[in-house]
């Protein structure tokens, strides 16, 4: 036939066409042979074109224009010419079909790559292209290999964890052990970098980021200046063993997380304490109660005065409003960078949780306390963990979509291959 149809097939380098066959509105048939006739022997190397056998193999292969092809592989059984050779006849060897292989080398990448970008079940994309369940996670299995390289240096790293699995009550011997399976991410939060997802660890103590650090290099870890975090002492302590030059920063929405959740507990207590019972609709202060977890700034004028309403009318304690204040104050500290107008906000924010004279904002305090060090330089050199909860993000859709997995190396191998193929110029994972 034309080399044209060669082209039309995309496998003019290597094949020639022989014939095509339609044999349905949706469906051909083709039959291929490679354009050489000569090839070399594997044991000696000697070429030769003396034919023996031209057997035919089914080959799995892409859809062509729209039709499903039943591509069938017309192969060349040559004879080693050489007498002293104890290999006398071989088969011809393509680069675009692995020796005794029946699926494609652009089909086994294209269901990858199908997998992996569109975060879809292995079952559906082997339905789709006509391939069993074993080949199609078999080709995700070595594109990954490919797409995953080692991970880059970077100055900033940012480490968060996500859960991997429920929690399972496991029988041991006599005994039932709690299972609780987390997975912590590292991530590339560099503020001249595009960022990146460099790697996963199981857990999320102080061990795995000892583990996962001492895998990498010693550039890499001599790299790294700043690690962000959440208020997490486990992490503190890996990263202090581990990288013991770096600087740790406390991420500042989870600081912002912990006086909401104050404020609540003083809430949820003050009605029980008022009422006998939890909040209500018929409560003012529980129907109000996004209103207390909402930035002072971004109330309007309508919502200002049911929060004042609300405070005034229905907190005969005070302490709600006292509560709110200590947050709000906290949020003030979290947004300035000028140590002079840190120092003087800090100051308030104390000044704010001692006159409480509450349990929770004086433990809202000493977790302040506690992690200053770490909170001022989150201050002063604006970092934040951003990036890490965004990846999270992505690690938590590709579990959704696959409904949960058992397997963690799989479930690693498609969070890396998802984000490697979606996002390729922070693929460095």
């Amino acid at each position: 036939m034309s080399k044209a149809t060669s082209v039309l097939f995309g496998i003019e380098e290597e094949f020639d066409v022989v014939s095509v066959e339609r044999l349905d509105p949706g469906q051909v048939q083709i039959i291929i042979e490679m354009r050489s006739a000569v090839a070399p022997c594997p044991a000696c190397g000697v070429f030769t074109s003396r034919v023996k056998d031209r057997p035919v193999r089914r080959v799995r292969d892409l859809p062509a224009s729209g039709q499903q092809t039943k591509l069938w592989w017309r192969k060349r059984r040559l004879l080693c010419v050489e007498a002293l050779c104890p290999r006398r006849s071989f088969t011809q060897e393509s680069v675009a079909i692995r020796p005794r292989g029946r699926v494609t080398e652009r089909l086994r990448a294209k269901v990858a790559e199908a997998i992996a970008a569109g975060n879809r079940a292995v079952s559906e994309v082997a339905g789709e292209y006509g391939v069993s369940w074993p080949t199609a996670h078999r080709a995700l299995i070595a594109a990954a290999a490919r797409w995953l390289p080692e991970p880059t240096p970077a100055r900033r790293l940012g480490i968060d964890e996500t859960r991997f699995g429920s929690v399972r009550w496991i029988l041991d011997g006599v005994t039932w052990k709690r299972s609780d399976p987390w997975l912590t991410s590292f991530v590339d939060c560099s503020r001249d970098g595009p960022g990146s997802l460099l790697g996963l660890s199981p857990g999320r103590t102080g061990g795995c980021v000892r583990e996962w650090l001492a895998e990498q290099t010693a550039a890499f870890r001599d790299t790294v200046e700043l690690v962000v975090i959440d208020p997490s002492a486990p992490y503190a302590a890996g990263i202090r063993a581990a990288l013991p030059k770096a600087r740790i920063a406390v991420d500042k929405w989870h600081l912002v997380a912990l006086a909401n959740t104050m404020i609540t507990q003083v809430r949820q207590r003050v009605t029980r304490d008022l009422l006998g019972r939890r909040g209500t609709v018929a409560d003012p202060v529980w129907v109000n109660r996004r209103l207390l977890l909402t930035g002072a700034e971004h109330l309007s004028t309508k919502q200002w005065k049911r929060l004042h309403d609300m405070l005034d009318s229905c907190d005969p304690t005070k302490e709600i409003g006292a509560a709110w204040g200590v947050k709000e104050r906290l949020r003030l500290l979290l947004g300035e960078r000028e140590p002079s107008k840190i120092r003087w906000r800090l100051a308030d924010f104390y000044d704010a949780a001692i006159h409480a004279a509450m349990p929770e904002t004086t433990r809202l305090a000493q977790t302040i306390q506690t992690w200053w060090p770490a909170i001022l330089i989150a201050l002063t050199e604006d970092v934040t963990n951003a990036r890490t909860e965004g990846f999270n993000r992505i690690i938590k859709q590709t579990k959704r979509v696959g409904c949960g997995y058992r397997n963690l190396a799989n479930y690693q191998r498609r969070i890396l291959s998802h984000i490697a193929v979606t996002r390729p110029r922070r693929s460095a994972a």
